[in-house]
């Protein structure tokens, strides 16, 4: 071999292992992590406790950035635009990963096919509400109410949580006159003005309100009743069907190479058994997603999309 070959040769094993000794430092610089939601809202708090705690792990700071819009499609949008080195994580929910790509016609991104998940964070029951004056006390009331013609409003703030409340229709072989608004709080303002019959949205932001007595809850979303709220009832013991999460894990393209991936799946982990989210989940009524790694997460979110998907064409909801 000459000398130049030999040169030629030793430069090209240094460029084909470059790219591995370029991620031997993960993280070496701040990473973002990009949630579909405003500040304060949804699974924000759960997103920067476990930001707070992965940043201890892996020893770089990790800033939560809020974009908001399209039921979440923004967020995912900017992230898959993003570079695939690991240092932009998406916060994907139920809405933008497993309702967006049936209801819009084209969202701007394939949640299956793009992207590839860490480990899942927590689910939450959603809730029924009304106003405490309400003659509506359970959802039997409230499909009553439908079914003998007087126009019934249920309200709720995004594509995922919509489904949830045509699934309820469908189940009960009735239509709701469903109004979507931009946050929980325009919600709550109108069941409580009673320009709307009912709401239905995140626990952790009714939970207050309910405690205290300014809302009255009808019923829970999960498959048993939630600890704080004994005495209401799942919609399921009405129709044993019916079972649905809001749900939360953390996203990266799916080019992110293998080794950056599994150092965040690592830190992900390290996080959700640290004292502080155990804390955020039995403070918050949350189910920890502990258990639900990488290829569980997959096959979750594969789930959802078949299941409310199903719901979709049951209802007759055509994206749009």
């Amino acid at each position: 071999m000459t000398q130049l070959t030999r040169r030629t040769f030793t430069s090209l094993l240094a460029l084909a292992a470059a790219p591995s000794f370029a991620q031997a430092d993960f993280p070496n610089k701040p990473i973002r992590v990009t949630g579909p939601f405003g500040a304060g809202r949804g699974a924000d708090g759960a997103t920067r406790v476990i930001a707070e705690q992965m940043q201890r792990v892996l020893g770089q700071s990790m800033v939560v950035e809020n974009r908001p819009g399209a039921s979440g499609a923004v967020a995912v949008v900017a992230v898959k635009q993003a570079p695939a080195d690991g240092y932009t994580i998406l916060v994907g929910t139920d809405s933008p990963m497993s309702v967006d790509p049936i209801v819009m016609e084209n969202p701007g991104y394939d949640s299956t096919k793009d992207f590839k998940p860490g480990n899942g964070i927590l689910r939450s029951m959603n809730v029924w509400y009304v106003a405490p004056e309400s003659p509506i006390r359970g959802i039997a009331d409230l499909v009553a109410a439908a079914r003998s013609g007087k126009p019934t409003s249920v309200g709720s703030y995004s594509a995922g949580y919509q489904l949830g409340v045509e699934w309820v229709a469908v189940l009960g072989n009735t239509k709701f006159n469903y109004v979507n608004y931009k946050g929980q709080a325009q919600v709550i303002t109108d069941v409580l003005g009673r320009t709307l019959d009912a709401g239905m949205g995140d626990m952790s932001g009714a939970l207050p309100l309910i405690q205290s007595g300014k809302l009255r809850a009808l019923a829970v979303s999960g498959a048993t009743r939630h600890p704080s709220l004994p005495n209401v009832p799942t919609v399921r013991e009405l129709y044993p069907e019916y079972e649905n999460y809001a749900w939360t894990s953390f996203f990266v393209r799916a080019e992110v190479p293998a080794d950056v991936h599994a150092k965040l799946v690592s830190a992900m982990q390290t996080a959700l058994r640290s004292p502080e989210m155990k804390r955020y989940f039995e403070a918050n009524g949350s189910d920890p997603m502990v258990d639900f790694g990488p290829e569980r997460m997959s096959e979750h979110l594969r789930q959802e999309i078949a299941r409310f998907r199903r719901v979709a064409d049951a209802a007759g909801i055509k994206p749009e």
